[in-house]
């Protein structure tokens, strides 16, 4: 998970907190990676303040340099670890979301996943997915009530018009849960809204097709500490399961929209969602 940011320091911070060690994964020059991986060991040293760390915590969170493409470092930053928590966010050279970013995405899953497998100690993996892996289908203009965890974004419908967020996400999700399923790997997923918060702004990739998710009521979000408090539920209830669409507000009404919107565009930039 990328520890750097919003999600990722806020739940190696709580976990740290509620006692757990962190392995947390970084690349080689210095940029976290997009998973992190806890159970065992020591200090964070110089990056502690870098990730929001609290230096009371440190002496429990231990820095690993890996790559999502190089298994044998993922193997490394395994060791001795009873839970992953994962999730993928583009690299800062390449912030946005495109067909070339499905197959990163994808390939990174795979390969942390298979690390997992052949990992003893792993007890379980959170995988963070979206809730645009479940809302894109051909049959668009289905009731609200009709959309729940079951529900699988079509590949070929998010390829037909570009949603390459959705589509990375959708396939990436498959790739881990047929690997969980084939190496018996006990996986949660948590599906999570728009992570809301003064870092979103109108370039998010989960906003491509928001005026669409609007008009279906599919369009929604979360806040941060209800995403990190899901992330922790899931792990530590032995009886979790399966897939958890992860949102605690639903943008629905004009003037939700309207509030969203104006949170995500300065004078100068187009609207983002519909206005009524």
């Amino acid at each position: 998970m990328d520890a750097s940011g919003r999600l990722g320091s806020s739940l190696v911070d709580r976990l740290l907190q509620r006692g757990y060690t962190v392995h947390a994964a970084i690349q080689n020059h210095g940029e976290f990676l997009s998973f992190f991986i806890f159970c065992f060991i020591i200090t964070l040293g110089d990056l502690q303040f870098e990730a929001g760390i609290s230096s009371d915590n440190s002496k429990n969170l231990k820095v690993f340099h890996a790559d999502p493409f190089d298994y044998q470092s993922i193997i490394d930053a395994l060791k001795g670890c009873s839970g992953l928590f994962y999730t993928f966010e583009p690299p800062q050279y390449q912030p946005t979301f495109d067909e070339f970013m499905v197959e990163v995405e994808v390939r990174a899953a795979h390969n942390v996943l298979e690390a997992c497998a052949q990992t003893d100690t792993i007890d379980k993996v959170v995988f963070t997915s979206s809730v645009t892996a479940a809302v894109w289908r051909e049959e668009r203009g289905k009731s609200a009530s009709d959309f729940d965890e079951r529900n699988w974004s079509d590949v070929n419908f998010c390829r037909k018009f570009k949603l390459w967020h959705a589509l990375s996400k959708t396939v990436a999700e498959k790739t881990a849960w047929a690997l969980a399923m084939d190496r018996e790997l006990n996986m949660v997923t948590i599906n999570a809204g728009l992570l809301t918060g003064p870092e979103l702004s109108i370039t998010n990739p989960y906003l491509k097709g928001a005026a669409e998710m609007y008009e279906d009521g599919v369009f929604v979000t979360v806040d941060l500490k209800f995403l990190v408090d899901a992330h922790i539920c899931v792990y530590e209830d032995i009886s979790s399961y399966g897939r958890y669409l992860c949102f605690n507000h639903v943008i629905n009404r004009p003037e939700d929209a309207v509030k969203l919107d104006q949170m995500l565009t300065r004078p100068s930039s187009p609207s983002a969602l519909p206005q009524r």
